[in-house]
């Protein structure tokens, strides 16, 4: 099982930009699409943003699209989720998942990852 490890994460000011970080402590996750997804108080967990496990397709919320970048580096063993603009409403528990299909396409259903980090809070103030 892949062991999962966010970092990044902080308290921020609307329009600021934050870089998340997603890396490994166990196997390469190389060949797994990756996902960033995120969970606000009292809410349920929300699809942010995907890449597939080439880096050749990405996808996004349509709330996060144009500030959010997802990219990875495979021979680092990481993902990255770029957060420009911020907003408030970006407030949340970030969490990177892996896919639990090799060398597939982007995927939004959180069903479809079977490794998950342990999450980094991301707080923006007005």
């Amino acid at each position: 099982q892949v062991q999962l490890v966010e970092s990044g994460g902080g308290l921020v000011q609307a329009g600021d930009s934050l870089r998340l970080s997603c890396g490994p402590s166990g196997r390469t996750f190389a060949t797994y699409p990756m996902g960033w997804f995120r969970q606000a108080p009292g809410k349920e967990r929300e699809f942010v943003a995907a890449i597939s496990w080439n880096g050749g397709n990405t996808d996004y919320a349509d709330s996060v699209k144009g500030r959010f970048t997802i990219s990875r580096d495979n021979a680092k063993n990481t993902v990255y989720l770029q957060m420009n603009s911020l907003k408030p409403e970006d407030t949340a528990v970030y969490y990177c998942a892996a896919s639990t299909i090799p060398r597939s396409g982007v995927v939004r259903d959180p069903r479809g990852y079977g490794d998950w980090g342990q999450g980094t809070q991301v707080t923006v103030s007005s």
